[in-house]
């Protein structure tokens, strides 16, 4: 178990982003006093749509 601060540093991310995910509830991690504790192997996962899933979703349809 490392560090919410180690962890960052490992992961090449802020402290905040962090601690947000972990908030959110999409990243594990222990709370001991006021110290938030994480899994050495937890890997860092982005969240966002790459696949182009929601390209054009906006876009009014035009036509019948």
């Amino acid at each position: 178990m490392i560090t919410l601060k180690e962890y960052a540093t490992k992961v090449g991310r802020c402290e905040s982003a962090i601690r947000r995910k972990i908030l959110r509830g999409t990243l594990q991690a222990e709370k001991i006093g006021r110290d938030w504790l994480i899994d050495e192997d937890t890997p860092y996962e982005d969240g966002r749509i790459t696949s182009g899933k929601y390209v054009g979703q906006r876009k009014p349809k035009i036509g019948p």
